[in-house]
């Protein structure tokens, strides 16, 4: 039986617990430095698989350390002094306004029961996700009672109304509009009798879209496997989700979603199967109809991590990147495309993608030996290291010229702006008070915040929002 060469480093992550009950904490950070000025300290990349230029290493390595909450506050008042111009005018529904420091907001949300973060890895339950949406935030999470729970959160993080739960066994991600939202989550399945050509079984799941309306009623939901129908996990041409990797990520264009996943492929060796690896991506309309999209494909990359997509008006296409054991790099599948040269040595893992600021560009967050990384691909590819340990990095766009970069530092989280179309830093490294996840990702919303969802303590969740930015 073909299993996925890549180890499971990702896996062996230690549950962590801290006191992270913190409400509504307002960060200034660096505000000495940052001043709304966009620091002139570029990225500096090499050709995919050459080695960076020694000033690639450390662009973001002089990053004086944040002071605490209370004084970068006091010195960022201190500093902007009296303006003779009105401040930033918010934008969106929520009335966000910017400023020309990144501060971060913490909200606590009690959700009646959510379970803990554990070992963390792509084969493990996702505990959380948080999708925008007009005049607030859809949040879902796997509760303690092993269901899937959805509520609406307000303009403050806050949950409004009662939260919905069904059935689901892996929560996946969530996407919103301004009609609803859908959760891509897992559920039972058959593996029917086989026979393995080896190695011992495991329960056979299912891949769905669940869309609901903005009233929570269930509006349609659509499998993205292909099991039913007489066709069971252990018959051969079967696509399903198994202990393999396979976590997920959504996009939409407005009038489609599409679900990049890891899939488990069923292929018939004599009088048995073999259970390989790779990735699947499929979109669905806005009536819950699977379509035949040029972008979708059965399978992708294989073996596959860390899949992440995202949709590029500008191209008109849903653009894909995934880590695989194929030449061990960071690539778009579906035919394979290199992103980013890497090593299969058990480290490599992929971050976010997000659009650059230029066009039809795009910025992949990855690392390597636990060195975190940034590569701008499409037309031309180029990747550098960035001077930050991490084994983890998140990405995702920050306003209209901006996207913000985050990854683990001890207890909490460590972040940083960067010009989105050159890829520079703004300003200096800020703290984000909330424990990190290695596969929970920051979303984007409409007034130029992000947010991220993460463990607190027992029942809740905590809302990590680095407010909008202004220039």
């Amino acid at each position: 039986m073909s299993k996925p060469s890549q180890p499971p480093a990702f896996d062996e992550r230690k549950p962590r617990s801290a006191n992270w009950k913190r409400i509504s904490i307002v960060v200034a950070a660096a505000a000495a430095l940052f001043a709304g000025t966009t620091v002139a300290t570029a990225l500096a990349f090499s050709p995919t698989g050459s080695e960076p230029p020694d000033d690639a290493l450390d662009s973001s390595a002089s990053a004086s350390e944040p002071a605490s909450t209370t004084e970068a506050a006091s010195e960022g008042a201190a500093l902007a002094g009296p303006s003779e111009s009105p401040s930033p005018e918010a934008v969106g529904d929520c009335g966000r306004a910017p400023s020309s420091t990144p501060k971060v907001t913490v909200t606590e949300v009690d959700t009646g029961g959510v379970i803990g973060y554990g070992q963390e890895g792509d084969t493990e339950r996702l505990p959380m996700a948080i999708a925008a949406r007009p005049g607030g935030s859809w949040l879902a999470w796997i509760g303690t009672d092993d269901r899937i729970h959805l509520g609406k959160l307000d303009c403050d993080d806050q949950l409004e109304g009662e939260p919905i739960a069904f059935e689901g066994v892996d929560l996946q991600d969530v996407i919103a509009d301004e009609d609803g939202v859908v959760v891509l989550v897992t559920r039972e399945g058959e593996c029917g009798d086989g026979p393995l050509c080896g190695g011992e079984s495991s329960p056979c799941r299912t891949m769905h879209m669940v869309r609901f309306d903005n009233a929570g009623e269930q509006v349609w939901e659509r499998e993205v496997t292909n099991l039913g129908e007489g066709l069971d996990g252990y018959d051969d041409g079967a696509r399903f989700i198994w202990w393999y990797q396979h976590h997920g990520r959504l996009a939409t264009d407005g009038e489609h979603f599409a679900a990049y996943f890891g899939v488990a492929i069923t292929v018939a060796n004599g009088d048995c199967v073999d259970i390989h690896q790779g990735d699947r991506m499929q979109v669905v309309d806005a009536d819950g109809n699977l379509v035949d999209h040029p972008d979708a494909f059965a399978t992708g990359c294989s073996h596959s991590w860390t899949t992440r997509i995202v949709w590029d008006p500008a191209a008109d296409e849903f653009v894909m990147v995934c880590a695989t054991d194929n030449g061990c790099r960071i690539a778009r599948p579906d035919p394979y495309e290199t992103v980013a040269e890497g090593t299969c040595d058990g480290t490599l893992f992929g971050g976010d993608l997000v659009l650059a600021g230029d066009g039809a560009r795009y910025w992949t967050a990855w690392s390597q030996g636990g060195e975190v990384r940034l590569a701008r691909f499409s037309p031309e590819n180029s990747s550098g290291e960035l001077g930050i340990d991490a084994a983890h990095p998140h990405l995702v766009t920050y306003g209209q010229t901006h996207m913000l970069l985050a990854w683990e530092d001890g207890d909490g989280m460590r972040a940083q702006v960067r010009d989105s179309g050159t890829g520079a830093t703004v300003g200096d490294d800020f703290t984000i008070d909330v424990p990190d996840h290695a596969y929970q990702a920051f979303k984007a919303y409409d007034d130029g915040s992000a947010a991220y969802p993460a463990a607190g303590d027992g029942d809740s969740i905590l809302i990590a929002r680095v407010m909008p930015l202004s220039g």
